[in-house]
Formats: C-alpha cells, structure tokens, sequence
C-alpha cells in the first residue's frame, strides 16, 4: 500500500479560507531507513521532527471557518515541505542541537525520492484546494517551542507572520489579536518572508491574501488547548478579512 504524503478534511467546504498545516506529523515513511531517522523517541516528539499540536489546531479552526484544510503527512526531518525545492535547509543533518543520523549521508538521489514522493504531491494537493475558487485566502498554522536550546524563553503565546511583499492581513491581525490581550509577536518567533516556503509559492506569487499564525506548543499541546485556541481565533480571523474588504 502506497504510504500517503498529505491528506485532507473538507475539501467541498465553501470558505473563501484555506487552511494548510505543513508540519501536520512526525511520521517517517518506512521506506526511508525503515521508517527510523535514528534519532531517540523524545527527539522525534520534539518540535524539531513537527509542530506539536498544529494539525490538531488547523483541524478544529477549519472546522470553525468552514474551509478546507490540507496536511502534510511526514516529519520536517525527512524533508521540509515548508521550504523550496533549492533552500540549504530543506533536508536537515543537524536541528536544534540533535544530529540526524539517517540524514548525515543523504545524497542527491534520497533527495530527489522524498520530493518526488513527499514533497511535491504535498503542495500539488495544496495547489489544487488554492486553486478551487479565484477569491481564496491562505491560513497557515504552525507551532513554535517556548524556548530553543541555549536560547531565550519566548514570551509570545501567538506569533502573526507576514511578508513585506504583502501586509494587507497580517498587520491587521496582530493589532486585533493584541486587543484580546494575547501576548502576540509580529514577525516573531520566525521572519514572515522565506523565498519558496509555501507562502511564498501559493499564496504571494498569486496575489492571494494570506497570514501565518504561529501558537507556542505548549498551550496547544492537547485537545483542550487546540479547541480553545481554534475557538479564539476563528471569529478575530474572519472578522479582520471582512474589515479589510478584500
């Protein structure tokens, strides 16, 4: 049975939103290394193999925004679908201070199979859903670790991404998600513009309205924080669309 590189929930959902949640799982295909990167169990559990709790978020806030959603279905480690086909840390032998011993000696050809099996069917699905109707909006759910290795606790409980190439939702969103009284970054914990990330590749070359929203895991890292997160930001979402009138 051929193993799935993404799935997706309400694709017949009328929303001009589209949800996508790149970091879904931590799963490794069992063609790859027997379905073992090497790395210990805890590791694997760690925001550096997915984003703990995101697909459970983006699952429950499309539900509430009646859109499709789509996941990938294979770990950040094994290839990042949230990087382009070129970018140096698509494939990564070294993340967050834990070596990646299935991925020391990867070479060009294991490269070449996770795209082609993984990595591209992933954003051809996530083409397709952006594609469905001409006036469609781009939500895409991640989570970031309270605190990196060596590293300064971050404080955010939201982080609201954006590009310079496009800041009709984003700026918008961080002042409303700052008027509930969330501890909100804009632009952080991570820079909202990457060259080729999925943003930039589905939603930015193509003119579509879009933010990113970044939860730190541990407020989502159950079904309850997932909920109640979802619950918080459907209505501040779907009220900052309408307010810009895109």
């Amino acid at each position: 049975m051929t193993e799935r590189a993404f799935w997706i929930e309400g694709a017949d959902r009328p929303s001009r939103w589209l949800v996508t949640c790149d970091h879904a799982t931590n799963r490794v295909p069992r063609w790859i290394n027997g379905g073992d990167l090497g790395i210990a169990a805890e590791d694997m559990a760690r925001h550096i193999a997915y984003d703990v709790g995101a697909a459970g978020l983006a699952s429950r806030l499309a539900t509430l925004l009646d859109a499709p959603a789509v996941f990938s279905d294979f770990s950040r480690l094994v290839i990042d679908p949230n990087r382009g086909e070129d970018d140096p840390t698509l494939l990564m032998r070294l993340y967050d201070g834990t070596v990646i011993p299935a991925n020391k000696n990867a070479g060009p050809h294991d490269r070449q199979q996770r795209l082609e099996r993984l990595h591209r069917p992933y954003h051809t699905a996530l083409a397709r859903l952006a594609e469905a109707r001409p006036d469609r909006c781009l939500c895409a759910i991640h989570s970031f670790t309270p605190q990196l290795r060596g590293r300064p606790a971050r404080p955010w409980q939201v982080g609201i991404l954006y590009s310079w190439q496009d800041v009709r939702l984003g700026p918008p969103l961080v002042r409303a998600c700052r008027a509930h009284g969330w501890v909100t970054g804009e632009n952080q914990p991570y820079d909202g513009h990457l060259e080729g990330d999925s943003i930039d590749r589905h939603a930015l070359k193509h003119g579509r309205p879009n933010v990113l929203i970044e939860v730190r895991n541990d407020l989502i890292a159950d079904k309850a924080g997932q909920s109640e997160w979802a619950a918080r930001l459907a209505p501040v979402i779907g009220a900052v669309l309408a307010e810009t009138g895109l």
